[in-house]
Formats: C-alpha cells, structure tokens, sequence
C-alpha cells in the first residue's frame, strides 16, 4: 500500500508540473505574436477545457494545456497526452461560451529541457489524446518550442524514482 505523503506528494508534483506549464505556455503564446493572451484560471480555476484564452490575426482561441514528462516512470517515451473525459463536449461547450476555437498545446519537460506543440482539437480527429510523438516528428500541429534548454532545477518535478 501507498502511504499516504508519498500520494499527496506525488499530487503535488503533479500540480505544480501543470502550473509550470502554463507559465511556459503563456510565454510561448507571446514569443509567438499572440495578443490578448489571459490565463483563465484567474477567473474560475479549472475552466471546462481551457487554461488559456488568445487570439492572434484577428482569430479567438482557447488553449488546453497538458504538461507533462517527456518519458514515463518506466523510461518509456510519454507519447500521448490525454486531454480527459468528455473533451469534445466540454470543449464544444468552451467554444460557445468563449466564441473561440479549441486548440491544445502540450508541453514536454526533461530534466534539462522542453518542448511545446500546439495544435487544433480538430486534427486530432476524435481521439481523446495529444500524440506528442507526431507532434515532434511534425506531422500534428506546430513546434513552437523545440528541445530547449531550461534553467531551472527539475528535481521536483521529475517522476524519476
């Protein structure tokens, strides 16, 4: 049995990873001439779909984030990214409340560097999870960021054992 600090911290980790995404998300929407960039967490934390609303040549956005380990506790590459349950309805419901279109971006972090994808929830036609092994090999939406080095301690945020 999981004692109960190793869950709670691992909660943390979790948390604070996806958080740390976000921040790299929302610089990564500026470095990309996006405007009128707002963190919707602000307002109503956990919105339903977005993190993000943006817009960018006169086109609305609204921005899902998932950030996440590059490779899995097992060392396994991490290829897909789930968006959660009920992700087109809640998005279709976002996009009218928002008048924007759903996007995702999904942030890869190793332990000295990241990457970041962004993409059209459309084009991932209907399934449920970010393939971020086509996003790095081009073939689903953009690479906004491309194995970057970070510098900051990872430590915390690793899911080495």
């Amino acid at each position: 049995m999981i004692p109960k600090s190793a869950n709670k911290k691992e909660a943390a980790r979790k948390k604070s990873l996806g958080e740390l995404g976000e921040l790299f998300a929302l610089k990564a929407l500026v470095d990309n001439e996006f405007d009128k960039i707002r963190n919707l967490n602000d307002n109503i934390m956990n919105e339903t779909f977005a993190d993000i609303q943006c817009e960018k040549d006169g086109k609305k956005y609204i921005v899902s984030v998932k950030a996440r380990n590059k490779f899995q506790k097992n060392g396994k590459l991490n290829t897909r990214y789930n968006l959660g349950q009920n992700v087109y309805a809640k998005s279709q419901n976002a996009e009218m409340k928002y008048q924007a279109e759903a996007y995702w971006m999904a942030i890869q972090f190793d332990y000295n560097s990241y990457s970041i994808y962004f993409g059209s929830l459309k084009d991932l036609n209907g399934s449920k999870a970010i393939p971020v092994d086509k996003c790095s090999a081009g073939k689903i939406g953009i690479i906004m960021v491309n194995n970057k080095r970070h510098f900051f301690d990872f430590e915390f945020y690793s899911n080495r054992m």
